[in-house]
């Protein structure tokens, strides 16, 4: 009786192997059985560890042989690799010292490619490491049996020698039963049973053998079993074959000399989906990454062959990049997409299947589709710096130029939004989110009014002088404002925030990336189309630019060399994600917009209800609108609390209590689950507190430091609350909906900030600045301040302006 493994091999098997589609035959103790797995082929396809999505599941044999001409073209396709070829350079698994294993390493390794196996995928390995593991072992026997002469004579040197003394055939045959041990052991600990493919080079220039192995290991994958590739180091190789094998009609062969050429073979023979070849290095530069100017390669296509510079390879490994970038290529063209990765990075095989930007991915150079987007960083850099040079005349001509645009392209725009609705609508978009995403003629209106607000207003924005020192004399100090530099927003279906936050950066002349949501696609690049225009006419087009949809997030929070700042536009969960995520680029924003409206026993009710309802009705998605009402408790002797309660079920408001409210009523709005929430929807909360201190007690625990209220007429109190609450945003008499860049005569705001460094509150042009030191001298030196020198010190404050 067969094992469970080949039964649950058996539709991967059948789409294979059988009526001679494919490499292989079927395996002769097989063939009997055919009637009877192609029967449970349906029943067997229901397992979720079978059936990895591919290029066709209905007809595979037409999807392979398309494969076979197009590979994958973009990163996010990796996850749809079935066949797996891990290489492990000899660097990534072997010690410093190049005498045993870097086991933490290879766990690593193996745990992945055993997760790969485990969910349906087909693993196999080429490795190198028994040179390393044999000279361990024979160079702990040799120190064995040399210690009585060291002990006898204390200035020998064998104990350091000994190492060069190991003779390399000799270790790797000493070496190839512990390493396949190793294998085996930790790979047992996932239920993943292995096998070793021993082979030399000369194996694959022989037509039979090359024949045989290959058959070997078809039949291996189809017993899900994940063979391990191991060249035969302990014989002498023969004299060194340099004639290419595997030449198709119009391509070149290849080469074999090393474990990359012999991996990039294999891949080609078992018509793998994907090759990774894991090296020390993080994978391509279009020169050696330590001279200046090197650029690392996210994508690498043969067209840019000519273009790459290779330094030395490996200490340890015998093939360096040059052949990793020849065997990728050769790869390439036989339909293998291949990723030349560093090894030692944490959990990369998990991580390039994930579709994220590790390494360099090779593809066909017909189907490189975007700019890369450290390209388009590097330009908005560029792009940024001639902003910041123009006049303050000339960036308020660009935004005044978007800002007619959006009223003489209402049409287009509204056309590209009401696409974006429609998908929206059918796919279930929460209402909250339909709201932010709409466009409408009065928000267009708007919008231009605030871009030219922000024209108006930044005349006096870049360059403006803080700070003059006359440090002495003929030594004049100033400090003045600057462009941060690029900055990341990353926003929600509000695609508004697009022409705002780009109207933003170009009077602060900083370079813009933008990352919308997909919900807004339609809308975000029409918008940008008319961003585009408006830059065009000062000669800063690549200033801004909206990156693709395909782009991880992950990845661009990774780029601390080409972006400075990144500012999250959304949900609490995008915030909090963001502001995880970012190890090194700081992040401006609030991760929650919990907002308070605390009514006092002295304040004016009417003037109260009024401020509520705006609060919490005028935008209920809004991050300044209100969460939690805290009510006095002296009020709920009067008639409020039902005039409160009333007003906001009129408006459809969904309350819940806080903890004391609901020990108080007999009946009435359920327990709310948290008191530090933000619902975003018509949703509230009400709280009863004893008073004032109790009220700002409650909003520093349970509040997100955002936008908080007190509605009273004692004036002195309101004063006293002003100063007490350490909220970004605190009023008085005011409906928290006031927090907005625009209300606030900032024109717009690319978002608000609950931080305390920078900027707080809503940030216009003014939190897009930093500062930089001008010095002018005459030939001044810090040594003309010595004792020696004759030079003095002023320090004299003189006037800005």
């Amino acid at each position: 009786m067969l094992g469970r493994s080949v039964m649950n091999s058996a539709p991967r098997f059948l789409n294979q192997g059988f009526n001679g589609v494919g490499f292989f035959k079927i395996p002769g103790q097989l063939a009997a059985l055919r009637p009877v797995l192609l029967a449970n082929c349906r029943q067997a396809s229901t397992s979720p560890r079978l059936w990895i999505p591919s290029l066709s599941h209905t007809n595979f044999t037409k999807g392979l042989a398309e494969k076979r001409e197009n590979t994958f073209t973009d990163r996010s396709q990796l996850k749809y690799a079935r066949r797996l070829v891990v290489k492990l350079g000899s660097a990534v698994i072997t010690r410093e010292d190049e005498h045993g294993l870097a086991l933490g390493r290879l766990a690593s390794i193996v745990e992945q490619v055993a997760e790969c196996q485990n969910e349906g995928r087909e693993c196999i390995m080429v490795t190198s490491g028994a040179v390393a593991f044999g000279k361990q072992k024979l160079t702990q026997e040799l120190l064995m049996s040399l210690s009585m002469r060291e002990t006898l004579s204390p200035t020998d040197h064998t104990r350091e020698d000994a190492p060069t003394l190991v003779e390399p055939r000799a270790a790797a045959a000493v070496g190839q039963s512990g390493l396949m041990s190793l294998y085996d052991a930790m790979f047992s600990q996932y239920g993943v049973k292995i096998a070793q493919v021993l082979v030399t080079k000369a194996d694959f220039y022989n037509e039979e053998t090359r024949k045989n192995i290959i058959s070997t290991l078809s039949e291996l994958i189809s017993l899900n079993i994940v063979p391990i590739i191991n060249t035969n180091d302990a014989v002498s190789p023969p004299p060194q074959i340099d004639e290419p094998i595997g030449a198709k009609p119009g391509k070149r062969g290849i080469s074999l000399k090393d474990n990359d050429s012999l991996a990039a073979m294999l891949a080609a023979e078992i018509q793998s989906d994907l090759l990774i070849l894991m090296s020390d290095v993080d994978g391509i530069y279009n020169k050696p990454p330590w001279e200046p100017g090197a650029r690392f390669l996210h994508t690498f296509s043969s067209e840019q062959r000519q273009t790459i510079e290779f330094g030395q390879k490996s200490k340890v490994g015998t093939g360096g990049m040059d052949s990793k970038v020849n065997s990728a290529i050769w790869a390439l063209d036989r339909g293998v997409s291949v990723v030349i990765c560093n090894g030692m990075a944490k959990e990369a095989v998990k991580t390039i299947l994930s579709g994220r930007k590790i390494g360099t991915f090779f593809t066909d150079s017909a189907n490189i589709g975007a700019v890369p987007t450290e390209i388009v960083a590097e330009n908005a850099r560029i792009g940024g710096r001639i902003l910041q040079t123009l006049t303050p005349e000339q960036r308020a001509s660009c935004v005044h130029t978007l800002a007619d645009l959006l009223i003489s392209k209402q049409s287009q725009i509204l056309d590209a939004n009401q696409k974006d609705l429609q998908e929206a609508t059918s796919s279930g978009l929460a209402k909250p989110l339909l709201s932010r995403l709409s466009l409408t003629p009065a928000k267009l209106k708007n919008l231009a009014v605030g871009l030219n607000q922000i024209a108006e207003s930044s005349h006096n924005n870049v360059g403006r002088v803080l700070r003059r020192t006359k440090l002495a004399e003929g030594l004049d100090l100033k400090q003045i404002t600057v462009p941060i530099g690029v900055l990341l927003v990353i926003f929600e279906s509000r695609p508004d925030s697009l022409p705002q936050v780009a109207a933003l950066a170009i009077a602060s002349g900083n370079g813009l990336l933008l990352k919308g949501g997909k919900e807004a696609a339609h809308s975000n690049k029409a918008l940008m189309e008319l961003v585009k225009e408006a830059l065009s006419t000062i000669g800063a087009g690549n200033a801004i630019s909206l990156v693709s949809t395909r782009e991880e997030i992950g990845d661009l929070l990774s780029m601390e060399q080409h972006i400075d700042l990144i500012i999250p536009r959304g949900s609490s969960e995008l915030v909090r994600s963001i502001q995880q995520q970012s190890q090194h680029i700081p992040v401006l924003g609030h991760a929650e917009g919990i907002c308070h409206v605390f009514v006092d026993k002295d304040a004016d009710l009417k003037k109260a209800l009024k401020i509520i309802r705006d609060a919490k009705c005028d935008y209920p998605a809004a991050c300044n609108a209100m969460e939690t009402l805290l009510v006095h408790e002296d009020l709920m002797s009067t008639s409020f609390f039902s005039d409160v309660c009333d007003l906001l079920k009129k408006e459809g408001v969904t309350i819940y209590s806080g903890p004391v409210l609901n020990q108080m009523l007999t009946f009435g709005p359920p327990l709310a689950k948290s008191m530090k929430h933000e619902y975003g929807a018509l949703q509230c909360c009400i709280e009863v507190v004893k008073g004032f201190d109790e009220a700002i007690e409650h909003i520093h625990t349970y509040g997100s430091g955002h936008t908080d209220v007190i509605v009273t007429e004692n004036n002195s109190r309101a004063e006293d609350f002003q100063k007490k609450v350490d909220s970004a945003c605190v009023f008085h008499n005011a409906s928290s909906r006031f927090a907005d860049g625009f209300r606030f005569g900032l024109g717009a705001e690319v978002g608000i900030s609950t931080a305390r460094i920078h900027a707080r509150g809503p940030v216009g042009v003014e939190g897009l600045l930093t500062t930089k030191w001008v010095l002018d001298g005459v030939d001044h030196a810090a040594s003309d301040f010595s004792e020696e020198g004759g030079r003095k010190w002023l320090h004299e404050s003189l006037p800005v302006n």
